[in-house]
Order: C-alpha cells, then sequence, then structure tokens
C-alpha cells in the first residue's frame, strides 16, 4: 500500500532575531512568548482608549453588528490580507531563503500594512485608520512566524472583541 506524500513549503527564515524559528503550535504550554505578548499588550491599549476616546469609540449595537465587528471582518481580512496578499508577497520578496526585511519587518508584512490602513482610510477618520497600523505589523509578525494565518485571526478577532467591549463600556 503506498500513502501520498503532502508537501508543504517550508516556513520562509526571517534574518531577525526570534523571528527565524516559527512555533509549530499555536496551542500549548508554555505559550509561544510572542502570541502571549500580542494579546497581554492589548488590554492596557483598550483601557487607555476607552478612558481617553471613550465617547468617539465605534460600539456595534445588536448581535449582528457584534458577530460582524468581532468575527466577520476579522476572519475575512485576515484571509484576504495575511492569507493571500501576505502569502503572495513573501514568495515574492523571498530571495535563497531569506525575507527581504525593512529593519525588523519583512518588506511583505509592511506592504500588506499599507493596503490594510488604506482599507480603513475608507471607513474611518484618518487617525483611527493610521492607528491599526501596529496591529497589522503584530498580525503580520504572528502570520510569518507561525507559517499560518489562522494565529493572526485569532488575534484580531480577540483585538476587536476587547476594543468593541472597551467603547461599550466608556460608553454605559
Amino acid at each position: 500500500m503506498r500513502f501520498a506524500v503532502i508537501r508543504r513549503r517550508p516556513p520562509i527564515e526571517g534574518g531577525f532575531i526570534f523571528l527565524d524559528r516559527p512555533r509549530a503550535a499555536v496551542i500549548g504550554w508554555p505559550p509561544d512568548a510572542h502570541l502571549a505578548l500580542a494579546l497581554a499588550l492589548a488590554v492596557p491599549v483598550w483601557a487607555a482608549l476607552g478612558l481617553a476616546a471613550g465617547p468617539v469609540m465605534y460600539v456595534p449595537s445588536g448581535w449582528t453588528a457584534w458577530t460582524s465587528f468581532v468575527l466577520f471582518y476579522p476572519v475575512v481580512e485576515e484571509l484576504i490580507f495575511r492569507g493571500i496578499l501576505q502569502g503572495e508577497l513573501l514568495h515574492l520578496t523571498t530571495r535563497d531563503g531569506r525575507m527581504l526585511r525593512l529593519g525588523p519587518v519583512s518588506a511583505a508584512n509592511a506592504l500588506v500594512t499599507v493596503a490594510f490602513v488604506a482599507l480603513h482610510m475608507l471607513a474611518q477618520p484618518p487617525a483611527w485608520a493610521l492607528a491599526v497600523a501596529v496591529p497589522s505589523l503584530v498580525f503580520g509578525h504572528l502570520r510569518e512566524r507561525f507559517a499560518s494565518v489562522w494565529p493572526a485571526v485569532l488575534v484580531h478577532v480577540v483585538y476587536n472583541a476587547g476594543f468593541g467591549l472597551a467603547a461599550w463600556l466608556a460608553n454605559r
């Protein structure tokens, strides 16, 4: 009996410290330090936003709006931006197994972040749209670190949920 071997493209190696060895599993113990840090640093950001900008923050109203804001938008955005666009850009900007980098950020992540901010400019004031640049870089880093879009989807869902909750609490 013969078994088919499914070969995946290996993760692209990075040239920056701690970026060149992606972990195989998203869930495990101890948790991946980059994933844990991405989630932990969101809490003080939500608190600061709620205190400083609470009255002008978007608060989803109704289950449909919450579902769209917390699940639908993050999944669709990450599949398109980190899954398709960043995946292809990683292959276009990689030579001899090394990513083209702009400091610690891959060129693919930087280009996708520009596109991500531009998309948010269509629906948000410029300052709010620019504020998604840092989370976008985090999502892109996680996509590269794990060679998968799903950690970025998970963190994006958590970010949107926390952002919505902070806005709701600030407007009560």
